[in-house]
């Protein structure tokens, strides 16, 4: 292993030499609009940029996920995927023009994973740079319908459709450069709607409100019990509703998550959240409705498994301090088909979910070095015990 440490350096001077071409695959590719289940023209240019870095197979699996195979020397060795997400949360209405500077480029969606995608774009091009072959295959696969009500459904179809064993994957985000993901905690993701018909009569300025409906479910919610073991929280992360300021709300919706390294306690609260979602539909004479809408089983490689204790190094070996939390990302569709996979980031910047989304330049060449270390430490095996 110290072999390709002690490479990583030089690496990461040569990767600034092709800077243009990984910037402008990034730009390229974020600029266009890709929200959930509207990835398609994304898509097709990721592929068309795979194609012309000359990858040895350009194809779609039947979800139309696309995908670029560069083969390896040993064909009796399975494949080593690394993976980024094509879609964001942002819709076509919304401004994707980039501002690239000196040391930054900002735009729309570029930190999750307009940047991803971009470098994933670019790995054919930057393994000839540094002369890099490898005896596993190597699967760049931008996956479809990862977030929101997407619930990860490109990577899902992707490895259950796939026919041969998989040696290991490295799953590609953003941001923050120094992230080890090597677990995942369980989750579900709801929604509960309240939708109050206008009632005419006389009593109509008394009706209930939906938005008050919503905050004495969120009250509630809050007086909940969660255990500090298995670890457990509920997150309240959206609510929208209402017309103007002096009408009474009709209709109000409520997003939050529930987290805990316990799937059975996630399906718990659950179930006590659902119960509070009757009690007060009863008393109030209302209907509200709660919607799961994305889901994940909790899963973990060990924290001194081969995979994670080199990827650590190799992130050590770039003057880094490795950051270890849990990722929702695809790393857990992975870990749940008992496939060794991290999920590593790419740069430093800011306001990640918000239009004006920033990443920093010059940490994305070692953010790129790490993905090259990590892929040469499984293709000399840590992921086959």
């Amino acid at each position: 292993m110290k072999k390709y440490l002690d490479k990583l350096p030089s690496f990461v001077e040569a990767i600034k030499s092709i800077k243009e071409t990984i910037i402008a695959n990034i730009v390229f590719i974020g600029q266009i609009p890709a929200p959930t289940f509207n990835e398609k023209r994304r898509a097709e240019f990721f592929m068309e940029r795979l194609a012309e870095f000359q990858v040895d197979e350009c194809t779609t699996d039947g979800y139309r996920n696309p995908i670029g195979i560069i083969r390896g020397t040993s064909p009796a060795k399975p494949p080593v995927f690394v993976v980024a997400h094509i879609d964001t949360i942002f819709g076509k209405d919304i401004d994707h023009n980039y501002t690239v500077r000196k040391k930054t480029i900002t735009g729309t969606g570029i930190l999750d994973n307009s940047l991803g995608v971009g470098v994933l774009a670019s790995l054919p091009l930057i393994f000839r740079k540094l002369n890099l072959c490898f005896e596993s295959d190597i699967v760049l696969a931008g996956v479809i319908q990862s977030l929101g009500s997407g619930n990860l459904r490109g990577i899902k179809h992707l490895l259950k459709t796939w026919d041969t064993p998989i040696r290991g994957a490295i799953c590609l985000e953003g941001i923050e450069l120094g992230r080890l993901n090597y677990y995942s905690e369980g989750m579900v993701r709801c929604e509960v709607k309240c939708d109050i018909s206008p009632i005419l009569g006389r009593f109509q300025k008394f009706r209930p409100n939906a938005i008050l409906i919503l905050n004495e479910l969120i009250n509630q919610i809050l007086e909940l019990r969660l255990p500090q073991k298995p670890r457990s929280e509920v997150i309240i992360g959206k609510i929208s509703g209402g017309f103007k300021h002096g009408t009474i709300a009709y209709k109000a919706t409520l997003g939050f998550e529930i987290q805990s390294n316990s799937d059975e306690m996630v399906t718990s609260i659950y179930n006590n959240i659902n119960d509070i979602i009757e009690d007060i539909s009863h008393k109030h004479g209302i209907v509200l409705k709660l919607k799961a809408i994305s889901n994940l089983n909790a899963a973990s490689l060990k924290y001194n498994h081969p995979l994670v204790k080199s990827t650590g190094a190799v992130i050590e070996s770039l003057g880094l301090k490795p950051i270890c939390e849990p990722s929702e990302s695809e790393l857990s569709i992975f870990l749940s088909h008992n496939i060794p996979a991290v999920t590593l980031g790419i740069t430093q910047g800011q306001n990640i979910h918000f239009e004006n989304s920033t990443m920093e330049i010059e940490p994305m060449y070692k953010g790129i070095a790490q993905i090259i270390g990590v892929l040469m430490a499984i293709d000399e095996g840590v992921c086959d015990e």
